[in-house]
């Protein structure tokens, strides 16, 4: 039997597949605001956070789910509204620059996460991403849904981004 083990048990967070320990460590040390983007199969949700000693203080907080306020009657799931809901957080926040968490997510090109980066730096909020990342702009602004659907998205984007302009 061995006087000894080499196991080391993981973290709680980590063992339940919550936290990348490494990943986060390195976000903090940038010394930025952290944009935490999250998406589902309905909603995309992304807020800032900083780092305090006592935990983590979520400042500006944003979910597709406001835009149905500003007249978007569209799936709220989808790119386009991934863009709109990082445009609202750009235009919310009164932060400059920030960096990008996606959590232990997979980095897809082209996918709703970035969509809503480049609405952030639209917006005026500095995400660093590389131009390659972004989706297409035609897939922004949903016109891949309107050759698939009969359904106008094009222009109630466009309404829903000068609503958000309006009111921020």
């Amino acid at each position: 039997m061995a006087d000894n083990s080499n196991f080391k048990v993981p973290h709680k967070r980590r063992k339940s597949q919550k936290t990348d320990y490494q990943q986060r460590l390195k976000l903090l040390k940038a010394d930025s605001p952290r944009v935490v983007v999250r998406t589902s199969n309905k909603h995309v949700k992304a807020h800032i956070s900083e780092y305090e000693r006592e935990g983590d203080q979520n400042q500006d907080f944003t979910s597709t789910e406001e835009l149905e306020d500003l007249e978007w009657e569209h799936n709220t799931g989808n790119l386009p509204s991934a863009y709109l809901a990082g445009y609202l957080l750009g235009m919310k926040t009164d932060a400059d620059k920030a960096v990008l968490d996606i959590g232990l997510r997979e980095s897809k090109m082209g996918g709703r996460v970035y969509a809503a980066v480049k609405g952030m730096n639209d917006a005026g909020l500095n995400v660093p991403a590389g131009e390659k990342a972004y989706p297409q702009e035609s897939r922004v602004r949903g016109e891949h849904i309107e050759e698939m659907r009969d359904i106008e998205i094009t222009e109630d984007f466009e309404k829903v981004k000068e609503n958000i302009e309006g009111e921020y």
